[in-house]
């Protein structure tokens, strides 16, 4: 905080202020010093500890590749500035409430990377003592799992394929597989994933041999974030089959082939988006108890393996860079503001 002279009434003033990262060009971002609201009666005050790094999204932001229809539907909340650039962006912020109503404490928000910030009480959700404050960056991710799979709909005993072994398809692995009886594979490019596979309790596939590892699939997700990975989905969902699409493809404008057996097989194409409760379940269900309900899985340490490496606040406009020319960790990449 920074301390000023009133210069009328003689007395110190203090200034409330945040550093935020804001992008502001195509792999391009600068670290802003700026002032915070004052705290209204409903009001929380909360310190960051960690923020994690959101690959998929957060890459097209980096670079710029929000499509123009999407301006406004893509705004995360409390985002600041306005797509493409400059734009203060990110969703996975763990921190402690320091002033404000109600009990103090560790909590998860939906804000983009800044070392403090002001919201509403109703905009943090307590973290269960359980769960370690690096791992509850997570909780955006595993709650996206949790509406992946709301839209799913897998039954006991299903034979479960997800495509990309990602974070997010990392975290509806770890999640379905706590269904009684279930078969659950990931399936990447990347030989290396295995190694994530094998942490979560989950099997491995690798893409260009998937396809008799898939045999008698009942529940087949995308969660790749490229359009070769949907299309594998297709060729791999059974007869009548759906393949529920967690990616955000953003302005990538590659061909899908809906030649061959799609039509004969009778096929669908299903997206599924965070932003909403999963239709299923919107009736009688929250976001914010399905957001509670993530953090609550969160509990299980099986999910550190969906965590990738850490860097200081200090080094975040390298990790925007990163993310732009896609040199960034695949897995959940934390920020420590614990010296901000």
């Amino acid at each position: 905080m920074t301390v000023a002279v009133d210069t009328k009434s003689g007395g110190e003033v203090v200034q409330r202020t945040a550093i935020a990262l804001w992008t502001v060009g195509p792999g391009k971002a600068e670290l802003r010093t700026e002032q915070l609201p004052p705290c209204g009666d409903d009001d929380v005050e909360v310190r960051t500890l960690w923020s994690g790094v959101s690959r998929g999204t957060e890459a097209l932001v980096a670079r710029g590749g929000v499509p123009r229809s999407e301006y406004q539907r893509m705004r995360a909340p409390f985002q600041e500035g306005d797509f493409p650039f400059p734009v203060k962006y990110g969703y996975l912020s763990v921190g402690t409430v320091e002033s404000g109503p109600g009990p103090h404490g560790p909590v998860f928000a939906l804000h983009p990377h800044q070392s403090r910030f002001v919201v509403p009480q109703s905009a943090v959700t307590p973290i269960p003592a359980a769960v370690p404050l690096r791992r509850a960056v997570l909780a955006g991710a595993v709650e996206t799992a949790v509406n992946v799979l709301w839209d799913a709909r897998p039954q006991v005993g299903d034979r479960i394929f997800v495509i990309g072994a990602g974070m997010i398809g990392g975290a509806i692995a770890a999640v379905a597989r706590g269904i009684p009886g279930a078969e659950v594979t990931l399936i990447d490019v990347d030989e290396g994933r295995a190694a994530v596979a094998a942490s979560l309790g989950v099997g491995f596939a690798v893409a260009d041999e998937a396809r008799p590892a898939a045999a008698g699939a009942d529940v087949v997700i995308e969660a790749s974030g490229r359009v070769a990975g949907l299309q594998l989905a297709l060729t791999l969902a059974p007869t009548d089959g759906e393949v529920i699409v967690a990616s955000w493809f953003g302005d990538q404008a590659e061909p899908l082939d809906l030649g061959a057996d799609f039509h004969s097989r009778r096929l669908a194409i299903r997206a599924s988006q965070v932003g909403a409760v999963a239709a299923s379940r919107r009736a009688h269900r929250s976001t914010g108890e399905r957001l509670a309900l993530a953090l609550r899985l969160l509990e299980d340490p099986g999910f550190d393996a969906l965590l990738g490496g850490t860097s200081t606040w200090r080094r975040l406009p390298d990790v925007v860079a990163a993310l732009a020319d896609g040199t960034a960790d695949v897995l959940c990449h934390t920020i420590d503001w614990s010296d901000a």
